[in-house]
C-alpha cells in the first residue's frame, strides 16, 4: 500500500459533494411521501371527529326521543321586539346550533354545565362577577347590532362558553385559528336540499312570539334534511333509511383571504339565491385563481362572519351546510348571516369531504359526486312554477344524500 493512501484520513471535495447531492435527492423524493403520510393521518382524526359526532348524536337520540334541535335554545315569550334589531338579553331567541346540545355526550360536560346553569363570568370584565348573570342556555351566539349604537357589533365574546374552542369540533388539516372567529367548528348540520323557511323556522316573523301555520306547511314541504330549523326532527323521520342520508358534513373555516367556499357572497334577493343556486357564480370569481373571489368583488361576507366562526350559532354560515351546489363549491346567502342560501360542505383534504350518515358512518364524498342539474331552483312549497312536496330532488345523488323521506333509491356505492 502506498504513503499516499495510509495517510488519506477524509473525504475529497468532490466525494463530499457527491454525497451531499444523493442526501438532496432522497430528501426530495420522500418530502412528498412525508407530507402526504401527514395529511392522510390528519384526514384519518378528521373522520374519526365526524365518527364522535354521530355517536354523540345517536346518544343524544336514546336519552331525548329526538336529534338536538337545529336553531333551538331559548325564547323570551311576550317580547315584541325584532329579535335582530332590538334583541333582549334574557334568552338566546332559538338561535343555537345542534353542535350545543350534544357537548355533553362528545366528553363536554363541564362545558354544558356552564351553558345550561346561569353563568356569571364575563370575559370584558376579568375578575368581576356579571349582574345578572348571562341566562341559562347563554346569550345570542351572534351580533347584537343596534342594542349601543348603530353598527355596534357585540358577538356575545364576553360570554366563554361561546368563546370556547372544542377539539372535537376541530379537523387537524383546517389551519385556521383565533380571532376574528368566536369558538370555530369544522362540522355542519344537513338542512336538505332546499332553503325556503330555513332562516326563521314555523314563526310567522321575526319577532319568534307566534306560528304561523302557512309558513309551518311550507317548511314541512322544504325541510327535508336531517335537520330542521326550529322543529323537532328524529331518525324515524328518515323514512328513505338512515344509511342513506347526511346528517352532518365537513365545513372549512375561513382564512380571511376571499376564499369563494369559505367566504359568502350576499345577494339582497331572496327568491334569486332560491330560484337559481348559480346566482353567485359570477365573473366576480376570479378567473386566474377560481377558488377565490376577484378582489373588486362586492357584497361579500364581514370579516368576523366567516365560514365556521361561531360553534354555538345556527345561522347559516357557522354551522349549516346542503346539498343543492357540489362540495366545494361557492357560498351564496341572501340577507347576510341571519338569512340563507346556498351552503357546500368544504374541506382542507384534497378533492372531496368527509359527511355523517344517519347511521353514523363517515363517508368522503368527491366533489365529483353527481348533483344533477345545479340551476334548477330549491324546492320550497310546491307553489306556483316549483315542484310539489315531497319531490324528487334535482341534484341527483347529491341532493338525493341530503333528503330523508322523498322515496329516492340509492344504488351507488358511496
Amino acid at each position: 500500500m502506498s504513503r499516499d493512501a495510509l495517510n488519506r484520513k477524509g473525504f475529497t471535495l468532490v466525494e463530499l459533494l457527491v454525497v451531499i447531492a444523493i442526501i438532496g435527492v432522497m430528501v426530495g423524493l420522500l418530502l412528498p411521501a412525508v407530507q402526504a403520510a401527514r395529511e392522510a393521518a390528519r384526514r384519518m382524526s378528521c373522520g374519526n371527529n365526524v365518527k364522535q359526532l354521530g355517536l354523540g348524536m345517536h346518544n343524544y337520540h336514546a336519552a331525548y326521543n329526538q336529534l338536538p334541535m337545529h336553531m333551538g335554545g331559548t325564547n323570551k315569550i311576550g317580547t315584541a321586539a325584532n329579535w335582530f334589531s332590538n334583541p333582549d338579553r334574557e334568552s338566546n331567541r332559538l338561535l343555537l346550533s345542534v353542535l350545543v346540545g350534544v357537548t355533553p355526550f362528545i366528553e363536554q360536560q363541564a362545558l354544558w354545565e356552564q351553558i345550561s346553569s346561569p353563568n356569571s363570568t364575563d370575559l370584558s370584565t376579568p375578575g368581576v362577577q356579571r349582574v345578572p348573570p348571562f341566562p341559562a342556555m347563554g346569550p345570542m351566539p351572534t351580533d347584537e347590532d343596534n342594542t349601543a349604537g348603530a353598527g355596534t357589533n357585540l358577538r356575545n365574546t364576553a360570554y366563554a362558553p361561546w368563546m370556547t374552542e372544542i377539539a372535537t369540533l376541530r379537523c387537524p388539516s383546517d389551519p385556521g385559528t383565533g380571532l376574528p372567529a368566536m369558538g370555530r367548528t369544522n362540522y355542519a348540520a344537513c338542512l336538505g336540499d332546499a332553503v325556503q323557511f330555513h332562516d326563521q323556522g314555523p314563526y310567522s316573523n321575526g319577532t319568534l312570539q307566534t306560528i304561523s301555520s302557512t309558513v309551518t306547511q311550507g317548511l314541512r314541504a322544504s325541510g327535508r334534511g336531517a335537520f330542521v330549523s326550529r322543529m323537532k326532527t328524529g331518525f324515524r323521520d328518515m323514512l328513505d333509511g338512515t344509511a342513506n342520508t347526511i346528517m352532518m358534513g365537513e365545513i372549512a373555516t375561513d382564512l380571511g383571504d376571499s376564499a369563494i367556499t369559505t367566504r359568502w357572497k350576499n345577494i339582497t334577493n331572496f327568491g334569486t339565491v332560491r330560484d337559481n343556486p348559480l346566482a353567485c357564480r359570477t365573473a366576480e370569481i376570479d378567473p386566474l385563481r377560481p377558488r377565490f373571489w376577484s378582489a373588486t368583488a362586492t357584497n361579500l361576507g364581514i370579516a368576523n362572519q366567516g365560514r365556521g366562526y361561531r360553534w354555538a350559532s345556527g345561522g347559516a354560515p357557522y354551522t349549516v351546510m346542503n346539498t343543492i351546489l357540489p362540495p366545494n363549491s361557492e357560498l351564496c346567502l341572501a340577507f347576510g348571516h341571519t338569512g340563507n342560501g346556498i351552503l357546500p360542505p368544504s374541506s382542507r383534504h384534497q378533492g372531496g369531504v368527509h359527511v355523517l350518515m344517519g347511521d353514523g358512518a363517515v363517508k368522503f364524498i368527491t366533489d365529483s359526486v353527481e348533483a344533477g342539474n345545479s340551476g334548477m331552483g330549491t324546492v320550497y312549497d310546491g307553489g306556483a312554477g316549483v315542484r310539489a312536496a315531497g319531490s324528487v330532488s334535482p341534484y341527483g345523488l347529491w341532493g338525493a344524500l341530503g333528503t330523508k323521506a322523498s322515496k329516492e333509491v340509492i344504488n351507488t356505492e358511496i
